[in-house]
C-alpha cells in the first residue's frame, strides 16, 4: 500500500499560558499543503514490524512516530513499512505527525480493522498534538490540545510559498522560551470566522493571521527573525512562521503568482522556497476514489 504524507501549516496560531497539566491551550487554522512524504506498508512473513526510512539521521526505533503509531494500533502484526522523507525535519510542518497519522489509516485499511476516526483519534491523540488534524484534513480549526478538531473549509487562496532556511527549531525549546517571556493570548473560540475568514483573498487574509510562538523563536534564533524581515521585503507581503518554526508562507491567488514568488525567494535568498498548493488533492491509495479538496 502507497500513501501520501502531506505538510500542514499553521495559517493562524494562538497559544494561551501554561496549564497546571503542562500543556498550552491552542487555537490553530491548519491546512494540508502540497509537499509529500510517502509511506509503503506491506504484510511480511516475519515476527513484528521492520521499519526503514531513507533519511538516515531520523531514527527508526521507538523515537519515531511510524513505529509508535503502528506499534499502538497493531502491536501484534507482521510489517513491513518505508518511509521515504521529503518533508524537512524540525520545520513546523507536521510531517512525523502526518507520517504517523497515515501509518494509523493505512494499518487500518490494510489489516482491516474497520475502525471510525472517533476510534483512530483515540490512539492518535496520546502521540501528538498535531496528528488529530491529519485524521480531518484538508483544513480544520484545532482546539484544546489540538485534540477538538472543526473541519472547514479551505482558504479561499488556492497557493502558497514555502521557505524553508536550514534550521531545525525545537519545539519543547520554543515553548520553553515562550513561558519565560511570559507569553499567553486569551483564547477566543470564534476568533477565527470561517464563514469570512475562508472567503478572503490572499493578501486580506495574511493581514489577519497570526502566530504566537514567532517571537520566543525569533529570540532563540536571531537569524531567523533577520531572515523574516528580508522575506517581508523581497516579497511585499505578511510572511508567517508555521508552527513552532524554521519554516515560513504567505499566499498567493493564483499557481503563476505562487511560481513567480518562490523564483525571486530562491534567487534573492539562499533558501529553499518552493510554490505549494493548499489543500491539495491527494492521489495514492488509500484516496484512490475520491479527492480530499471541498
Amino acid at each position: 500500500m502507497r500513501v501520501l504524507a502531506p505538510a500542514k501549516i499553521n495559517l493562524h496560531l494562538r497559544v494561551g499560558k501554561r496549564r497546571d497539566d503542562g500543556f498550552h491551550p491552542l487555537l490553530t487554522w491548519m491546512c494540508t499543503v502540497g509537499l509529500f512524504d510517502k509511506l509503503i506498508f506491506e504484510r511480511a512473513p516475519q515476527t513484528g514490524t521492520r521499519f526503514s526510512c531513507n533519511w538516515p539521521e531520523l531514527p527508526v526505533n521507538q523515537n519515531n512516530l511510524v513505529l509508535q503509531a503502528a506499534q499502538a494500533l497493531a502491536p501484534s502484526a507482521d510489517l513491513s513499512i518505508h518511509l521515504e522523507k521529503h518533508i524537512p525535519h524540525g520545520a513546523g510542518l507536521g510531517g512525523g505527525s502526518s507520517d504517523a497519522s497515515r501509518t494509523l489509516l493505512a494499518l487500518n485499511a490494510l489489516l482491516k480493522l474497520d475502525l471510525g476516526k472517533d476510534q483512530l483519534k483515540a490512539v492518535a491523540a496520546p502521540l501528538g498534538s498535531d496528528l488529530p488534524f491529519f485524521l480531518h484534513e484538508p483544513s480544520a480549526l484545532c482546539q484544546g490540545k489540538g485534540d477538538l478538531v472543526e473541519p472547514i473549509a479551505p482558504p479561499q487562496p488556492g497557493w502558497g510559498v514555502l521557505m524553508m532556511p536550514d534550521i531545525s527549531m525545537p519545539t519543547p525549546a520554543v515553548y520553553r522560551r515562550f513561558d519565560e517571556l511570559n507569553l499567553g493570548s486569551q483564547l477566543q473560540a470564534r476568533e477565527i470566522d470561517p464563514n469570512k475568514w475562508c472567503q478572503l483573498n490572499s493578501r486580506e487574509l495574511l493581514e489577519r493571521l497570526v502566530n504566537d510562538l514567532e517571537k520566543p523563536a525569533f529570540s532563540l534564533q536571531l537569524n531567523l527573525a533577520q531572515l523574516h524581515k528580508e522575506l517581508e521585503r523581497l516579497t511585499k507581503r505578511p510572511v508567517r512562521m508555521s508552527g513552532s518554526g524554521s519554516s515560513f508562507f504567505t499566499l498567493y491567488d493564483s499557481e503563476e503568482e505562487a511560481n513567480h514568488a518562490a523564483r525571486n525567494i530562491s534567487t534573492g535568498l539562499t533558501i529553499r522556497a518552493i510554490p505549494v498548493d493548499l489543500a491539495p488533492q491527494i492521489r495514492d491509495d488509500l484516496h484512490a476514489n475520491h479527492a480530499t479538496r471541498y
